[in-house]
């Protein structure tokens, strides 16, 4: 039985909100090209068709070199040091982000750029897992996993705000570039100063709070198996959590990227409008994050929860896709976002408990690399393709609900076999 300390107190609980802003200039710098795209077409004088075909290579290039930096190089960066991987990882995701803005002048340097960045951001996510493991009992990961995560959802909703008016002002290279200058400068030193790799490395963590969250891992297996136990890549349900994963990532993905450029092109909102109906949609996520961890962390029943969730969001985005009203068009796409925001509360509390303590780091890199290499890349390609061969982007999003209810399939048959 764990100490009898108040879950909510504890040194513990800076080190999420930390890495929340890391998370936060993360998704800011990767993001910044699916915002500018309607801009960036406009620049280069692209058709519907081009953007298209155009668009799916510059949003997908980020992904293939992201996944293999996540998969080949998480391990390696676990044994670096988790705290010294994070830093490095920002240094390198701004740096090729500033760099986007000097000499992303076109088509073929602004791939290149988003190749270098992808495999830059690899194994900040991986790290962060690794982090949240070593400093949170099974019993509050929804809801530490959920803190960081909610960084994303902040980042994706702040962003139209940030970068739209920028570019109307600046120009969308010298956003860029701002961009990656303020984000290092910002959550570098925070790094610096407050995270450390285990509880253990922390003269300020009290005795009753390592005894907390040592006693907390020690979970077992509802069969009375330890993770540690079983080889997580010979694991049904860990490659059931891994297919889960890509098809949130191509329903993720896909919104986020194609979102902008839908509402500008589909149903006719200027690019100078789009700023606030966009952030009031992601914005929503947020609240989503926050419910849905905490209901994670309180029914112990994530992989339910996030089945329900895919299945309603996939649901919505089909309703929405069929509106031109913008009221209505906000009000149904931030239904989709809140719950799919289910599973995003719930991802790496699921991840995590399938894997061993000593493979967190591996792990999490296997399973977000292949998600963002196959969901990703597909997010990007699929719809864009779609909208290439047919001028269609209501077609290309319908995409999107058909993975949204695939997901929510394969959350069923998972939360058959898990168990906390």
């Amino acid at each position: 039985m764990q100490p009898d300390i108040m879950p909510i107190r504890g040194v513990r609980w800076r080190i999420p909100i930390v890495l929340a802003v890391t998370v936060f200039v993360n998704y800011l710098d990767r993001n910044n090209l699916a915002l500018a795209l309607p801009r960036i077409a406009q620049d280069f004088g692209w058709s519907n068709r081009e953007i298209g075909s155009n668009g799916e290579l510059l949003l997908a290039a980020f992904f293939l070199p992201y996944a293999v930096s996540n998969i080949l190089l998480s391990r390696v960066a676990e044994r670096f040091g988790s705290k010294r991987s994070v830093i490095a990882a920002i240094t390198a995701f701004s740096l090729f982000t500033i760099l986007s803005g000097f000499f992303g002048q076109s088509l073929t340097s602004l791939i290149v750029l988003r190749l270098l960045l992808g495999f830059g951001e690899g194994v900040h996510i991986p790290m962060l897992s690794v982090l949240t493991s070593r400093w949170f009992p099974v019993s509050e990961r929804s809801r530490a996993n959920a803190i960081w995560g909610a960084g994303i959802l902040l980042a994706t909703a702040t962003a139209p705000l940030i970068i739209v008016p920028l570019i109307n002002i600046i120009g969308w290279r010298p956003t860029f570039a701002a961009i990656g200058v303020v984000g290092m400068l910002v959550s570098i030193p925070l790094v610096l100063s407050i995270v450390q790799d285990a509880p253990d490395c922390n003269s300020s963590v009290s005795d009753a709070e390592l005894a907390y969250i040592r006693a907390g891992h020690k979970i077992s297996d509802v069969a009375g198996i330890t993770t540690s136990q079983i080889s997580y890549v010979r694991s049904k349900r860990f490659w059931l959590a891994v297919l889960g994963g890509t098809l949130n990532a191509f329903c993720a993905f896909g919104m986020l990227n194609w979102l902008p450029t839908y509402f500008n092109r589909a149903k006719g909102i200027d690019f100078e409008r789009l700023g606030w109906p966009l952030f009031l949609i992601f914005a929503v996520g947020i609240i989503g994050v926050v419910f849905m961890a905490f209901l994670g962390d309180r029914l112990q029943r994530r992989t339910l929860l996030a089945s329900v969730g895919f299945l309603i969001a996939g649901i919505m985005v089909y309703i929405a896709s069929s509106i031109n009203t913008l009221e209505l068009l906000v009000l149904f796409f931030a239904l989709a976002v809140f719950f799919q925001s289910t599973y995003t509360a719930q991802e790496y509390a699921i991840v995590q408990r399938l894997l061993p303590p000593e493979r967190i780091g591996a792990g999490t890199g296997l399973y977000n690399g292949l998600a963002v290499l196959f969901g990703g890349v597909g997010g990007s390609l699929i719809p864009g393709s779609i909208v290439a061969m047919t001028g269609s982007f209501d077609a290309g999003m319908f995409s999107i609900v058909v993975g949204a209810l695939i997901a929510a399939f394969v959350m069923l048959l998972l939360a058959r076999t898990i168990k906390y």
